[in-house]
Parts: structure tokens; C-alpha cells; sequence
């Protein structure tokens, strides 16, 4: 079983790309399910096809070849208000006031939360050889993706302030029911966690097109996921202009003049030890149906298996090293840009990272918890942070 997760920045065709690749996956013989989770569903639109909220088959030809379109709004009203009333009582009964506890029930990003549950619930039927799945934009997707840790976060919290208790007011067995729930959410909550660092499993493939903004944002993406343990198996550049040859007319001069600056663009990203991407030139047709999404999957991925990613090998996010120089050098893995904004600040046997606004508490080695930080140096390669004491 594998779980490919596309996004990038909105409009770069990455909804079209999520669905060649499921085409060509299923086209040579996988079981193969792609999933919307953008809310702007486009998914349909892609396939030509009509879609629901159960996998339904896209083409009467290949019946491999399954798709959904997740509707989150349905999955908060059938699976969110029971838990978020029994949360409200136990608040309440807790003495919370009534209007505090309805505020504190409001968890955020429910919506995307529950998407990310379903693509799971998908995952584990075990129909499927390949669950290909079209995020929402970028920024909505590392939220999503942030989700099971940030929630977990947000119960333990509120529930450490309010501790759930056999209060007089409240009927023990509503307690313990509550109890009972936020436990099953805790534990949910994990294996979703497990789900998308498990890099055996599931990896993540960025769309960008070759632009100097969408590439800058692509970066810090790929330091973002990085700092969650979320692997990006591959980049792809769409939209690429196709070189106009030995063409001579003012659009040929177009053509090459805008390939000259993409060209540039693609060269300084390889400068940055980004793992080199694969290209889909722009069509002048819209691709819509199986026939054009498996053109653009061939061009994609030739004869290689689609699910063969092109990353680099990558290292743990930490290691650890003795320092020449007395104590100990922490190296974080993260690719980095120049201009990122990096922070660190020692949290009790945590160390909080944030990079570009993108926090992220990394609970540190058993070694290094009586140490002190006295310094650290960024490199496009990561972080290395220096501690010292901690010796017996």
C-alpha cells in the first residue's frame, strides 16, 4: 500500500497531475483510488466525470481505477457534534461557565481534520494498492497536516486547565463517557500522526510551475514538512514552455524568451539541493478525460513506476554528534533558504523550532536534556545546534 499526498501553491495544476498519476497506476493493473480533500473540488472536473462522496468508478474501461471527492462538511456534522456536546458537558460540569465551554468546543480545523480521517478510514479497507490523494493548496495542506499533532496539543491543554473530574453537578457516567471519547480522539489522533510520517507508506509529491515566487514558497515548504517528519518524494514542474525550435515570428520570440527565464528559475533551484524534478510542458488544450491524463503521465513518468519517487536519500531529522570543541552538536535535517527566518528556545526536554512561522517542539534525546544551548548555525542543509554540559 502506498499513499501519494499532492499539493502546491493554488492554480499549478495539481489536481490535474494527482489524477494523471492515478490513470497511469491504475492503467498497469494497481487497484487505485484518488482522493480529493481541497475544498474547491476540481477533482470531477479533471476526470470529466461525475463524483460523490464514495469512491466511484471513472471509466467503464478501466475498473481499477476508483475516485472521491471528500465532503467535510457532511463528516463534521456526522461524526464531530456528538463529541464536541459530550466536551461542552464535561467543560461545564467541571465548572466551566456554559458560554466558556461552548468557546472551548470550538476545536479548530475540524473540517480539515476530519478530511484527513476519512483519507485514513480509505487507506485502511485495504482495497487498495494506491491511495493518491489532491490536496488543497499549499497552505491549507500543511495546516491539514499539522493537524493530528496541533489537536492533541489543544486537548491536552484544555483538559489539563479543566480537568475532567466527578464534579457534583455532573453525573459520573457523563464523565467517564467524555473521558472515554477524548482518549479514543488521543489515540485516533496518533495513528493519524503514524500514518503521515511512516515515509514507507506515504510520501508527498509539490507541484510548482517554474516561477521565482512559487518556487520560494516551495521551499519553504519542503523545510516546513521537514520539520514534521513528512517526506517529499519527488518535485514536479508544470507548465513548462515548450521550446519553439527553429520557429521565426514574434509569438516564437514569446516562446523563447519566456523558456530563457524559466530555464533560469530551474537553475537556481538546482543550486539549492532540492532533488531535481521531473517537467510537464504546458499543454494548449486543457487535459480533461483518461486518454489526456495518461499523455501527461507518460511525459511524466515514462516508462518508471509512478510510484518510484525521486528524493535524495534522506537522513533522521536529528543526529547527534560529540563537538572538538566540548559538549555536543545537534543536527536538525532541514532544507532551508537563505532569507529563512529561523528561532530557537528550549522548552523544559523540548527544543521549539520555528522556521518561517512553522513551530514545532522537538522532544529532545535523553543525552542531551541536562545540556545547555549556547549557540547554533543554519546552512541550506539544517540546523546544528550546540549544547554543552550534561557530561557525568
Amino acid at each position: 500500500m502506498r499513499v501519494l499526498l499532492f499539493t502546491g501553491k493554488g492554480g499549478v495544476g495539481k489536481t490535474t497531475l494527482a489524477a494523471a498519476t492515478a490513470a497511469q497506476l491504475a492503467s498497469r493493473g494497481r487497484k487505485t483510488l484518488v482522493v480529493s480533500t481541497d475544498p474547491a473540488h476540481s477533482l470531477a472536473d479533471a476526470f470529466g466525470a461525475r463524483l460523490g462522496a464514495e469512491p466511484t468508478e471513472v471509466s467503464d474501461v478501466d475498473t481499477s481505477l476508483h475516485a472521491v471527492q471528500v465532503d467535510s462538511r457532511g463528516l463534521v456534522d456526522q461524526a464531530w457534534h456528538g463529541l464536541r456536546e459530550q466536551l461542552r458537558l464535561a467543560l461545564s460540569t467541571a465548572g466551566v461557565h456554559e458560554l466558556d465551554a461552548e468557546e472551548l468546543t470550538v476545536l479548530p480545523g475540524v473540517d480539515e481534520l476530519l478530511a484527513l480521517t476519512e483519507v485514513r478510514r480509505l487507506v485502511h479497507t485495504g482495497l487498495w494498492d494506491a491511495v493518491v490523494v489532491d490536496c488543497g493548496p499549499t497552505a491549507e495542506t500543511l495546516r491539514l497536516l499539522s493537524l493530528p499533532e496541533a489537536v492533541s496539543g489543544y486537548l491536552q491543554r484544555m483538559f489539563r486547565q479543566k480537568p475532567l473530574s466527578r464534579a457534583p453537578f455532573g453525573g459520573p457516567r457523563n464523565v467517564a463517557a467524555v473521558a472515554d471519547s477524548v482518549a479514543s480522539l488521543a489515540e485516533h489522533l496518533s495513528t493519524l500522526r503514524e500514518l503521515l510520517t511512516d515515509s514507507t507508506t506515504t510520501t508527498v509529491r509539490l507541484v510548482l510551475t517554474p516561477e521565482r515566487l512559487v518556487v520560494a514558497e516551495t521551499r519553504r515548504t519542503l523545510s516546513s514538512l521537514a520539520l514534521r517528519g513528512i517526506t517529499v518524494d519527488g518535485l514536479i514542474i508544470n507548465r513548462l514552455t515548450p521550446k519553439p525550435g527553429v520557429w521565426r515570428s514574434s509569438a516564437a520570440a514569446w516562446l523563447r524568451t519566456r523558456r530563457a527565464e524559466q530555464d533560469k528559475v530551474l537553475g537556481e533551484l538546482a543550486g539549492t539541493g532540492i532533488p531535481e524534478p521531473r517537467t510537464v510542458e504546458h499543454r494548449a488544450a486543457e487535459p480533461v478525460g483518461i486518454s489526456a491524463l495518461l499523455g501527461i503521465a507518460s511525459e511524466l513518468y515514462g516508462g518508471t513506476d509512478p510510484l518510484r519517487g525521486n528524493e535524495n536519500e534522506q537522513s533522521s531529522l536529528l543526529s547527534v554528534d560529540d563537538d572538538p570543541a566540548g559538549g555536543y552538536r545537534l543536527r536538525l535535517a532541514l532544507p532551508l533558504t537563505d532569507d529563512a527566518a529561523v528561532e530557537l528556545a528550549r522548552v523544559d526536554d523540548d527544543l521549539a523550532v520555528t522556521v518561517d512561522g512553522t513551530r514545532r517542539l522537538i522532544a529532545l534525546p535523553n543525552l542531551l536534556r541536562r545540556c545547555e544551548v549556547t549557540g547554533a548555525e543554519a546552512d541550506s542543509d539544517g540546523l546544528t545546534v550546540f549544547l554543552s554540559g550534561g557530561r557525568t
